[in-house]
C-alpha cells in the first residue's frame, strides 16, 4: 500500500472535545459563504483525500501548480483548490486572521488566512483547462468566480452528513479496510455511470494484476440525462454480487465536483485514489474530458510527466464487443475488423433503458439492467 501523497495523511477535523469551543469562536469571526461543491472540497481536504493540502492554495502554491503542475515544494499537484471571495468580503479581514466558512447559511469551518491575492483567470484557464473557451464548463466556472483568492489552512468543526453514509469512507478507513481484506495492491476505478460490459471488462482485466478492486463512483451534482446516484450504486451492487469473486471488490462513494480538466484532472483523480490506499489507478480513453478539448489519450500521456506520482496508472485504449472473439476485447489483442466489433455505446443503452427496454446482454448484464429498471426514473431530469 502506498504512503499518502506527500508522506502523511492530513486530518483537519476538529477534535470532539474542542468542537463547541471552535463553534463559539467562529461566531465572532468574519464570515464567507461558499457553494456546496466547495464545502465538499474542503471536507475532502479535512478527511485527507487531498493530502498534503491543509487548506485553499496560497499564491506561491497556486503559481507553481498552474505553471508546473506541482506545489511549491515540488510535490505533484494538478488541480488548484481555491477559496474565492468578493472584494467586499476581503476588506473585512487580513492575513493572519481567522474567518468562518459557511454554506447554505450553516457555519462548518474556520480558515486561518495566510495570504490574500488577485489572480489572472486567463492564465489559469489556459494552463489548467488548455482553453479559454467559455463553452468549457470549467472555464465558465472560473469566469464566474470572485476576484480575490484566500490561501490558508482549514479546520472543519461540522461535517456534512453525506448522501450515502454507508458508502462514504475516509482514507484512514479505506486503508484499514484494505489491510483487513489482505489487499496489498488495489486498483482504483472511477465512474459516473451504471456499469456496462465494457466497464466490467476493464475492471476484471485490472483485477487480474492486483489483489482488490476499489470502485469509486463520483456522486453529487449531475447533468440532465445522467444516471441518478442511487441507480449507479444499486447497479454496481448487482454487478459485484453476481459477477465478482467474493472479497475481490469493494465500493466507496466520492463526493467531489467534476472539473472536466482532462489530463490535469486525471492526475488529481490518481492522487485522491493514492490517498485512499490504491496502488494502481485505471485511466481510460478521454478520462475527465468534455467535448473535443483534449485528445483521446492525453489523460494517459500526462502520466509521463509524473514519474514520482507514487501510484501506477493502468491504461486502457479502445475496448468493444467482438462477435468473432465472442466477448469484450481491446484493440491490442483483437485481430478482427470493424465489421465484427460492436462498441459499448452508453447513449444507446441509456435510450433503451429510458424506454424501459433491456440492452443486449452482450452490452449490459441482465442483473444490472434489472437493478436500473426497478426505478421509475433512473435518470436525472
Amino acid at each position: 500500500m502506498p504512503r499518502p501523497h506527500g508522506g502523511k495523511l492530513v486530518n483537519r477535523l476538529t477534535t470532539v472535545s474542542k468542537i463547541e469551543q471552535v463553534k463559539a469562536e467562529a461566531l465572532e469571526m468574519p464570515k464567507v459563504s461558499v457553494s456546496h461543491e466547495l464545502r465538499l472540497d474542503f471536507e475532502n481536504i479535512a478527511f485527507g483525500l487531498y493530502s498534503p493540502l491543509k487548506g485553499p492554495l496560497t499564491e506561491t502554491d497556486l503559481d507553481t501548480v498552474v505553471l508546473n503542475g506541482r506545489l511549491s515544494n515540488d510535490t505533484p499537484w494538478s488541480i488548484p483548490i481555491l477559496l474565492d471571495v468578493t472584494k467586499d468580503d476581503a476588506s473585512k479581514f487580513n492575513a493572519g486572521d481567522s474567518i468562518t466558512i459557511e454554506s447554505n447559511g450553516e457555519p462548518f469551518a474556520v480558515v486561518k488566512v495566510d495570504d490574500m491575492y488577485g489572480w489572472d483567470k486567463e492564465v489559469y484557464n489556459t494552463n489548467i483547462y488548455k482553453t479559454t473557451d467559455g463553452e468549457h464548463p470549467g472555464v465558465a466556472k472560473t469566469k464566474r468566480m470572485n476576484p480575490v483568492l484566500v490561501g490558508g489552512s482549514i479546520e472543519i468543526f461540522k461535517e456534512s452528513s453525506g448522501m450515502f453514509p454507508k458508502y462514504r469512507l475516509k482514507p484512514e478507513e479505506t486503508r484499514f479496510l484494505f489491510k483487513e481484506k489482505g489487499w496489498r495492491t488495489v486498483a482504483g476505478f472511477q465512474t459516473r455511470n451504471a456499469p456496462h460490459m465494457g466497464h466490467e471488462y476493464v475492471q476484471k482485466t485490472a483485477l487480474s494484476f492486483v489483489d482488490g478492486l476499489f470502485i469509486n463512483p463520483l456522486i453529487g451534482k449531475k447533468k440532465e440525462g445522467d444516471f441518478t446516484d442511487i441507480v449507479i450504486l444499486e447497479s454496481y451492487e448487482a454487478l459485484i454480487e453476481h459477477y465478482f469473486l467474493k472479497n475481490s471488490a469493494t465500493m466507496v462513494t466520492l463526493e467531489m465536483e467534476m472539473r472536466y480538466a482532462g489530463p490535469k484532472e486525471a492526475i488529481h483523480h490518481a492522487i485522491v485514489r493514492k490517498n485512499y490506499g490504491c496502488s494502481h489507478f485505471i485511466v481510460g480513453r478521454d478520462h475527465a474530458g468534455v467535448g473535443s478539448y483534449y485528445g483521446p489519450f492525453e489523460a494517459q500521456e500526462i502520466f509521463d510527466d509524473y514519474p514520482d506520482l507514487g501510484i501506477a496508472p493502468i491504461f486502457f485504449r479502445n475496448f468493444f464487443h467482438c462477435n468473432k472473439c465472442g466477448g469484450p476485447q481491446n484493440d491490442k489483442i483483437c485481430p478482427h475488423g470493424d465489421e465484427d466489433r460492436e462498441n459499448f455505446k452508453g447513449r444507446v443503452m441509456r435510450k433503451l433503458l429510458a424506454e424501459g427496454k433491456n440492452p443486449d446482454p452482450t452490452q449490459m448484464r441482465p442483473e444490472v439492467t434489472e437493478a436500473i429498471l426497478r426505478h421509475d426514473k433512473p435518470f436525472v431530469e
